[in-house]
């Protein structure tokens, strides 16, 4: 099924580049899977943060996850690219749009995602994105994070390599500023709500842990 799943979803992207992006994506990442475990009994809309190519909402919609979602990023080739592909797949209720946390966070209540973008802010402003992510969700609604998190291990030390590496490539479009720590994390959501950290790298090199917030 993850094999059929992934050739659908990259078909429709232009270039090879982000087909074979996605079709591996999908193939070996346990982001997905996991976000979709999280949310699959919820009915509240996602506010999906640096959601990149639109990966997260096209895997949901795939397998079977209907409510809306709405997924902002500040690269606007990436954006361009989610329009273009939610069109290809004949997705309804996604909305993309180019934006930068740094300038705040629209409107909504229901679930947020923040995904693999929070080492490109300094500490004042992952405190300050957090807290607004928390101040959108519905109750009952869930914050869901991947974050790789700042620590003494192999892991974390391949994960900064390999995001300057993206950086150098041009796939992002900033180095990383700052990692979180779990305690971080423990100290700014746990105020709102029950506080999970789980390791998910699963089988890549990478120091990447779920961090989910249970309004």
């Amino acid at each position: 099924m993850i094999a059929a799943l992934a050739k659908k979803l990259a078909a429709p992207f232009p270039g090879t580049w982000d087909r074979n992006y996605v079709a591996t994506k999908v193939k070996t990442d346990p982001l997905y899977g996991a976000v979709y475990d999280e949310l699959r009994d919820s009915h509240l809309p996602l506010l999906d943060l640096g959601c990149g190519l639109g990966l997260l909402a096209f895997y949901l919609r795939e397998r079977g996850l209907a409510f809306p979602i709405r997924g902002l990023d500040y690269d606007p080739r990436k954006i361009d690219s989610a329009e273009k592909v939610a069109a290809a797949l004949s997705h309804t209720a996604l909305d993309f749009a180019t934006h930068d946390a740094r300038s705040g966070l629209p409107e909504h209540s229901g679930n947020v995602s923040i995904l693999d973008i929070l080492q490109f802010f300094t500490p004042a402003e992952q405190q300050t994105l957090l807290e607004l992510a928390v101040a959108r969700l519905a109750p009952g609604g869930k914050l869901v994070i991947r974050s790789g998190l700042r620590d003494r291990s192999w892991r974390f030390k391949i994960t900064v390599f390999c995001d300057y590496f993206a950086k150098l490539t041009a796939w992002m479009k900033a180095a990383p500023t700052h990692y979180p720590a779990a305690d971080d994390f423990t100290r700014i959501l746990s105020p709102h709500g029950k506080v999970r950290i789980v390791p998910l790298w699963g089988g890549t090199p990478f120091n990447n842990h779920l961090i989910v917030l249970e309004k």
